[in-house]
């Protein structure tokens, strides 16, 4: 389904005079700081229709004759077709705010022939605009509103801001459900339940039943910047393998659905973690193919109540679910830190892979597809 930008015209686009509210002729036509530039970026990289939707009180009546208002209008437009803005449809009420029009912002009259039909995502469209009729009418329409303006005027706003830059930067990352993803894994040996958030900011809420695992856990999320609840139900009384193996596999799972068709992630990302006499070093490729690699001297036969021989085996059940390379080496004497320091630099790592590189809205592969 087709999305769009609902986009006001004057306070939004061009500058509003402070006096008549009209932009009757060329000397009154001034551009809203940042306004072109932005809307530059927001037509070329990102994937809305633009609809251009404003309340012009009585145009073509005596207090404001069209042909006061479209040398400037039309002057406008030309501006803005010659940076790439193009605008798909543009909708002017003409009655005055006293009559009550059903075509006058916040009502949807003029809206709703073409966009109320079905054939538009209104949902995940925005109205932007600088009233708080722009929010009603994103309201009216079932979609989301922005308002620019300072903060605090509209609690029903997704946005509110004075910045063009801060529009276009939360329309470039902006999701339906955010880079976010629930997971639930029912087998015979575990229930496991996953939520991440990729843009998150390092919360974790984790109970698999295995203290020293809840601990690694608590660096992934810690030091890859991300929120991670993991609660799991295991045989344990059996031992600890399958709620290991079945969590890697279930965050795995996770992590690549909320990465999406990981369009303009970095998709590598690569650390070396020291920690006391150990060195680990984690490089990872968000490519879509698995493949896992670890060098890792551990001795021991568990650490606290970990097994030792599920290391390498969590990494692998993430890499075959998450669709990565994935490569581990360690240097090192006490298992306790080369466990440990290998969960840090792999989140490290992580962060650096799934970070969104500013205005790039491709996906980082020659192929086209990940």
């Amino acid at each position: 389904m087709k999305k769009a930008l609902f986009i006001d015209r004057d306070g939004t686009i061009i500058v509003e005079p402070p006096v008549d509210y009209q932009v009757d002729s060329l000397e009154k036509l001034e551009f809203v700081p940042l306004a072109i530039s932005q809307l530059q970026k927001i037509a070329q990289e990102l994937d809305y229709e633009l609809v251009m939707v404003t309340n012009q009180d009585g145009l073509g009546t005596d207090s404001y004759p069209e042909d006061t208002f479209w040398p400037a209008q039309n002057k406008m437009l030309d501006t803005l077709k010659g940076e790439g803005i193009v605008f798909d449809d543009i909708l002017i009420d003409k009655t005055f705010e006293k009559e009550n029009a059903p075509t006058r912002k916040p009502r949807t009259g003029l809206l709703e022939d073409k966009y109320m039909k079905g054939d538009y995502d209104l949902e995940n469209s925005f109205v932007i605009g600088d009233r708080l009729t722009d929010v009603e009418l994103a309201k009216n329409l079932g979609s989301k509103g922005i308002f620019i303006g300072e903060k605090g005027q509209s609690k029903e706003a997704v946005l509110e801001t004075t910045s063009w830059i801060e529009i276009y930067e939360f329309l470039k990352n902006y999701s339906p459900a955010g880079r976010m993803a629930r997971v639930e894994r029912i087998t015979n040996e575990t229930k496991i339940l996953i939520g991440v958030n990729l843009d998150g900011t390092g919360q974790s809420d984790l109970s698999t039943g295995i203290g020293f695992f809840d601990h690694m856990l608590h660096q992934v999320a810690r030091h890859g910047k991300i929120d991670l609840t993991v609660k799991v139900e295991g045989d344990l009384y059996i031992d600890e393998h399958h709620t290991i193996e079945d969590t890697g596999l279930a965050i795995g799972e996770a992590i690549k659905k909320a990465l999406g068709d990981k369009r303009g992630i970095e998709r590598y990302g690569f650390f070396i973690a020291p920690m006391d006499e150990v060195l680990a070093q984690v490089a990872l490729d968000f490519s879509g193919r698995p493949w896992f690699v670890c060098d890792a001297p551990l001795k021991r036969e568990s650490v606290g109540d970990f097994p030792v021989e599920m290391f390498s085996h969590f990494f692998k059940s993430f890499s075959d679910a998450a669709g990565c390379n994935l490569n581990i080496k360690t240097e090192g004497d006490n298992d306790h830190h080369i466990i440990e320091g290998t969960f840090k630099a792999f989140a490290k790592a992580m962060r650096m892979a799934i970070k969104v590189e500013e205005g790039n809205n491709e996906i980082p592969s020659t192929k086209g597809v990940l």
